[in-house]
């Protein structure tokens, strides 16, 4: 679910960032509230709650039908391609 979320969050950013530039995640938050049973289609909903500078952080909510089953939030930030590659280069 965790993957799926912060992917539904990150299409803000695919939309506003350029070719040069790419996202990277700050964190990821998420409160369960019910469980999703085999077989159900889970559908995850996403808005954006804070846009600042370089930052999209993004709300979030997982149903399955009108159940919730969890929300959360995610953030990102956007930064040029060659410095999310120095900051990787950093971390080897």
């Amino acid at each position: 679910m965790g993957r799926d979320a912060e992917w539904c969050c990150r299409l803000f950013v695919l939309k506003c960032k350029e070719d040069h530039e790419e996202g990277i995640g700050t964190f990821l938050n998420i409160t369960h509230h019910s469980p999703a049973l085999l077989g159900e289609t889970v559908i995850i909903q996403s808005k954006i709650s804070e846009l600042q500078d370089r930052t999209i952080n993004c709300t979030f909510e997982v149903k399955v039908k009108d159940r919730v089953i969890a929300t959360g939030s995610q953030g990102q930030k956007v930064l040029l391609k060659s410095k999310i590659e120095q900051l990787k280069s950093n971390l080897r």
